[in-house]
């Protein structure tokens, strides 16, 4: 494999250890396809949503696979994703939580952060933070907290609840997952990297 006969950047994420395109114009199409393809995951995931009792916001796929999406992507490609998921969503394409749409959804801010962590992951692991499973589990945490930090604050505006209210909403039933979330992911990127130095 090319790969491996190469060494691998320091700064890289995995979407750099792609075959390279032969010209600006294919690199400019396979970055277009990268973003594309994080957009429809993040859609995809999205689907694998369980309701919550008592909260708008479902418990969904979509939070991991935004967060993978900007490690592997970087942060330029991720935001340019998960942006591309929540305009497109805004806009109609039935892709948000449980095939909705739309900018009512009570829920939107979360989306919202997607694009902040994209952006926050992506340059966390510009710098390595995918390669190790504690520093991938501090990136996964910190682009939760981002993601929460938009999330939460809209929810107490679309609610018209005090944000300690919003929070028992739409954070604290959500911490356990997101830490679930946060250990696959710290097992699955470093063991992504080691596979591709051999």
């Amino acid at each position: 494999m090319a790969i491996a006969s190469t060494p691998l950047p320091s700064r890289a994420v995995l979407a750099d250890l792609l075959p390279a395109a032969g010209t600006r114009l294919g690199g400019q199409v396979r970055d277009l396809a990268l973003v594309a393809g994080g957009a429809a995951v993040t859609g995809l995931a999205a689907q694998l949503s369980v309701h919550v009792p008592g909260s708008p916001v479902p418990v969904t796929g979509q939070t991991f696979a935004a967060l993978l999406v900007g490690t592997a992507l970087g942060a330029r490609r991720g935001v340019a994703s998960l942006g591309l998921y929540l305009l497109a969503g805004m806009a109609g394409v039935p892709w948000f939580a449980q095939a909705s749409a739309g900018w009512s959804a009570a829920s939107l801010g979360y989306v919202i952060g997607f694009v902040l962590a994209a952006g926050l992951v992506g340059a966390l692991a510009r710098r390595g933070a995918d390669r190790s499973p504690v520093r991938t589990a501090l990136a996964m945490v910190l682009g939760s907290l981002a993601i929460y930090a938009v999330g939460v604050p809209y929810l107490a505006f679309a609610l018209d609840v005090p944000l300690a209210r919003a929070a028992e909403l739409g954070l604290y039933p959500y911490l356990v997952g997101d830490a679930l979330k946060a250990a696959l992911a710290a097992g699955a990127l470093p063991l992504a990297w080691k596979l591709l130095r051999k």
